[in-house]
């Protein structure tokens, strides 16, 4: 069985201004998204499914989904504020989506195979889809509890115009990830890459530190596992009082592998990620598809 791709498109690009995922950033008007499916037909995934918000169904099956559905299976999902296990509402003034993980499993009714995860807004390059199509393609037929992450060196991922969010990695000597903690501030300062962490201090880590760039691969007990806990999460006084608090992916991977639930393989990857944070990313991000698509590495058609 042919694993799904299963993109994050749920979330307004708020530091950027707008709605990322529809910005034509390659030399014939290609988003990020384009480049992205288009890798991964070529890896061999056999399904697509975007989890969006509803409000921007017409739109979204009329600009994105309709360039698609010729090339390969689709189907919708969608995020809302009250998708919650029974017993729970949502909280009076909240606004903000409740997190990456929250987004996934919306994908529990349409996903029955292994299935890759990533954000529709970053450039994950070729050889990163090749070797999460060959880990899941490669799983034998029922597995469960084998999960991987694409890992990439945090070096190669930030972005010159401000702060990004990385989950920040350490795994065994069988690549097999130990920890993951989602960071939601890392820049180079004074020659260096640091993170603000939970006491407003910035640490220091290497180039290499390996960091998840939110491309995971699951196999569908997942769903379960992410139910389960979410439940845990909503009962945290913490997680209700503050507006903003997120259900984040790395964080239920966490989970998973210290309570030894699951196994979670670091991909090593010759690609380098980029993507468009801020405005002030856009033009070297434009700059990057022109001279890829000079040298042929992409089709002046995809789609």
């Amino acid at each position: 069985m042919k694993p799904t791709l299963f993109l994050l498109a749920a979330g307004m690009g708020s530091r950027y201004g707008g709605l990322k995922q529809l910005d034509g950033l390659g030399p014939h008007g290609e988003t990020i998204m384009d480049y992205s499916i288009y890798d991964a037909i070529n890896a061999g995934f056999g399904k697509l499914v975007f989890v969006i918000r509803k409000d921007f169904e017409e739109d979204f099956r009329r600009i994105v989904l309709s360039k698609y559905e010729d090339h390969i299976p689709c189907e919708l999902v969608f995020q809302a504020l009250d998708a919650l296990p029974e017993g729970f509402t949502c909280p009076e003034g909240r606004t903000k989506p409740w997190g990456t993980n929250h987004a996934v499993m919306m994908g529990k009714s349409v996903i029955k195979e292994p299935f890759a995860v990533l954000n529709c807004d970053d450039f994950y390059d070729r050889d990163s889809f090749k070797v999460m199509g060959k880990f899941l393609s490669e799983l034998p037929e029922g597995s469960t509890g084998k999960y991987a992450m694409v890992g990439f060196r945090v070096g190669n991922t930030l972005s010159e115009s401000g702060t990004v969010s990385r989950g920040v990695c350490e795994n065994d000597d069988s690549h097999h990830l130990t920890s993951v903690v989602e960071r939601t501030k890392i820049q180079r300062i004074d020659g260096e890459v640091k993170y603000l962490d939970e006491n407003d201090q910035w640490v220091a880590i290497p180039d290499t530190t390996p960091v998840s760039m939110n491309f995971w691969g699951f196999t569908p007990d997942y769903f379960e596992h992410s139910e389960e806990f979410f439940k845990t999460f909503l009962s945290d006084p913490k997680n209700m009082e503050n507006l903003k608090s997120e259900f984040f992916i790395p964080l239920m991977v966490d989970k998973l592998i210290n309570d030894g639930t699951a196994t979670c393989e670091v991909l090593d990857t010759t690609s380098k990620w980029f993507g468009v944070t801020y405005p002030e990313d856009r033009p070297e991000v434009v700059e990057k598809f022109k001279k890829l698509g000079e040298e042929g590495v992409y089709p002046e058609k995809m789609f």
